[in-house]
C-alpha cells in the first residue's frame, strides 16, 4: 500500500469518480491512476469503487468506509511534514485565511499588519467566500483557518473559538425620513426598499427569520455579497442599507447616515475554524491569539489542546 494510491482514491472522489480529471489534478496519467486503483483493490481483496463498465460511479459499501481511513491517513501524512517544518523551517511556510469579505475588509487589515510584520517569510493568502464555502475549505484542507459567521460554527468536522460578537445597523442618505424616527421597528425598515447581503452572506439567514418570525416582508430591492456594494447603491438614493455595524466608517461614509438596530436583531458571533487533525504551526497559533488578543496565550493553548482531543 502507497501514499500515492490513497492520493488517487481521495482524488478521484475530489473529482466526482472523473478519472481524467483526477489524474490532470495528481500531475499523472489516466492509465497511471487506474493501474494504482486496481493494484490497491487487488492487495487489499475488496473492491473501493463502483463502477459501470470502464467508468467509476460511486464507492462502494467498505469503499466508504477505506475512503474515511484514506482521509486521516493523507492528512497525518501532511501532519508530518508540518511537524519537520516547524523545527527546520520555523518562520518560513504558508498560510491560507478563508474568510467573508466583512471580515477580509473590516477585521483582518490590522491583524494581517501586526502578522507579517512578526512573519515577513510566511506566504499569506486570503481566500474570500461565503461562510459555507470558508466551511468547505477547512474540510478540504484547502484552508489552514476560516474566519466567518454562522454555519462556520455549527459543523461539527470543525472545531470553533469564538472571536467577538457583532450586531447591525441600517446606513441610509443623510435626508432619509428614518433619520427622524428615535426607535426604527421592523415596519419601519419594511416600509423602504431595502439593500442587504445576499442570503448566503454574513448574518443574512438571522435576519430572515427575524422578519418571518414577526409576519412581516421586508422589501428587499437589491441584495450583494460585501458591505462595500451596499453602500454604493445607497449612496445613489436606491434604498436603506442593512449591514453588519462594523462596516460603517462615519469618517469616511460622508454621504449617508448610520443608525443602530441591534435591538431588532440578536446577535451574530464571529468564529476561528480549523479541523480537529490538523497539526497547528506556531505562526498560524500566533495568528488566532492576534485576532482574538482578549484571550491570553495560555487559555489559548488550553483551547487548541481541546481540539486534538476530539479527534
Amino acid at each position: 500500500m502507497k501514499l500515492q494510491q490513497l492520493r488517487c482514491i481521495y482524488q478521484i472522489v475530489q473529482s466526482d469518480f472523473n478519472i481524467s480529471k483526477a489524474s490532470e489534478a495528481l500531475h499523472t496519467s489516466q492509465p497511471g491512476v487506474s493501474k494504482q486503483i486496481k493494484l490497491l483493490e487487488d492487495e487489499i481483496g475488496i473492491k473501493i469503487f463502483q463502477r459501470n463498465g470502464k467508468r467509476l460511479i460511486g464507492l462502494t459499501e467498505p469503499g466508504e468506509i477505506v475512503l474515511g481511513s484514506v482521509k486521516s491517513i493523507l492528512q497525518e501524512s501532511k501532519n508530518i511534514k508540518y511537524i519537520s517544518d516547524e523545527y527546520t523551517k520555523k518562520d518560513h511556510g504558508t498560510f491560507t485565511i478563508a474568510t467573508t469579505h466583512t471580515q477580509a475588509r473590516y477585521k483582518l487589515p490590522k491583524v494581517v499588519e501586526e502578522f507579517v510584520k512578526k512573519y515577513p517569510n510566511i506566504n499569506l493568502n486570503i481566500h474570500q467566500g461565503n461562510p459555507s464555502q470558508v466551511t468547505e475549505q477547512i474540510i478540504k484542507g484547502e484552508a489552514d483557518v476560516g474566519i466567518a459567521t454562522e454555519s462556520i460554527g455549527l459543523n461539527e468536522n470543525i472545531y470553533t473559538i469564538p472571536c467577538y460578537q457583532w450586531n447591525r445597523c441600517i446606513v441610509m442618505p443623510i435626508d432619509h425620513p428614518l433619520t427622524k424616527i428615535t426607535h426604527i421597528t421592523l415596519e419601519d425598515l419594511a416600509s423602504y426598499p431595502m439593500i442587504t447581503y445576499d442570503y448566503a452572506f454574513t448574518g443574512s439567514t438571522i435576519v430572515s427569520e427575524v422578519f418571518k418570525n414577526a409576519n412581516i416582508e421586508p422589501n428587499i430591492m437589491l441584495t450583494a455579497i460585501d458591505a462595500d456594494v451596499i453602500k454604493t447603491y445607497v449612496s445613489l438614493n436606491m434604498g436603506i442599507g442593512l449591514i453588519a455595524e462594523m462596516a460603517y466608517d462615519s469618517s469616511k461614509d460622508h454621504q449617508m447616515i448610520s443608525r443602530d438596530v441591534s435591538h431588532l436583531f440578536p446577535l451574530s458571533t464571529t468564529y476561528i475554524g480549523i479541523r480537529h487533525d490538523t497539526f497547528l504551526r506556531k505562526f498560524i497559533s500566533d495568528f488566532i491569539h492576534m485576532f482574538i488578543p482578549q484571550t491570553s496565550e495560555k487559555d489559548l493553548k488550553k483551547i487548541l489542546n481541546k481540539r486534538r482531543l476530539k479527534i
